[in-house]
């Protein structure tokens, strides 16, 4: 299906950064049976760079990041178009391993999502099945150190991981994640359910965490992309020939630029609080 949105040209075009690319897609496209879900996105991600996908519900933001670790293949009415390019390799090729993809590129919830286990087995239970042979012990008090919550549990590791409070959950999720050793670590809306000190703390975890790790974020709230994106890439949504709502990509750049000095009317619309 062609797109409809009037912007036609905008989200086919391939975005350049001086920083190299850790992971970039051509031409992707994503329909769940007959109908078009994302349409036509090319862009790039810049290494140990976060960037941030913004746009109203409905835009697609979530779906783009379900495809960089292959978790739409989990949708028996799922279909990719294009291509999503990792180490030179399109992680839609044949001969490439889903499990494999989300060892490299981890992902983190919108609700912590900790394992009915204990906190030490959650980190060590997922490293484990994926292989990972390091010294357990010294893996999860590596992993918990890197999301600031050795500390807090380092005398209970035993406890049952559901015991934590709201933000120390999604913190265990994110070691969780940081454990497989991944280069890529996509995050939906990772502090949506947590309270404002909570959301404190997890911003300044994922400014920390791209040291080690290049980000990717879906968020809704704008002044958390100012606060933690280096790029941002707004999406927008519309109606397409059959009567269901899709997804395009309307402008990628700099944070800076998307929020003061965007280049299109729709944009600058959006981040000005006039919709959406």
């Amino acid at each position: 299906m062609s797109s409809a949105h009037s912007l036609p040209n905008t989200s086919a075009k391939k975005q350049s950064f001086d920083t190299d690319a850790i992971l970039h897609t051509e031409n992707l496209s994503v329909y769940y049976g007959d109908f078009l879900a994302l349409d036509n996105v090319s862009m790039d991600f810049p290494r140990k760079q976060i960037t941030a996908l913004i746009g109203p519900s409905g835009c697609g933001k979530s779906t783009l990041i379900r495809c960089f670790n292959r978790l739409n293949d989990l949708i028996d009415t799922c279909r990719v178009k294009g291509k999503v390019i990792y180490r030179d390799k399109n992680l839609y090729g044949s001969k490439v391993d889903p499990v494999e993809v989300r060892r490299h590129i981890g992902m983190v919830f919108q609700k912590p999502n900790p394992f009915p286990k204990s906190i030490y087995e959650n980190i060590a239970y997922g490293a484990r099945i994926n292989g990972i042979e390091d010294d357990m012990d010294e893996l999860v008090e590596r992993s918990l150190q890197q999301v600031g919550l050795w500390d807090e549990v380092k005398d209970k590791l035993d406890s049952n991981g559901l015991s934590l409070s709201g933000g120390q959950k999604q913190r265990l999720c994110i070691a969780r994640a940081v454990a497989l050793k991944p280069d890529i670590i996509l995050m939906d809306e990772p502090a949506s359910s947590l309270d404002p000190i909570s959301t404190s703390t997890i911003e300044s975890l994922i400014q920390d965490l791209k040291e080690n790790y290049s980000i990717i974020i879906v968020t809704h709230n704008m002044q958390q992309a100012t606060r933690v994106a280096d790029y941002t890439a707004f999406f927008n949504a519309e109606e397409s020939e059959k009567g269901n709502r899709y997804g395009y990509l309307v402008e990628y750049d700099k944070t800076e630029v998307i929020f003061n000095n965007p280049q299109e009317k729709m944009t600058k619309k959006y981040v000005s609080g006039r919709f959406g």
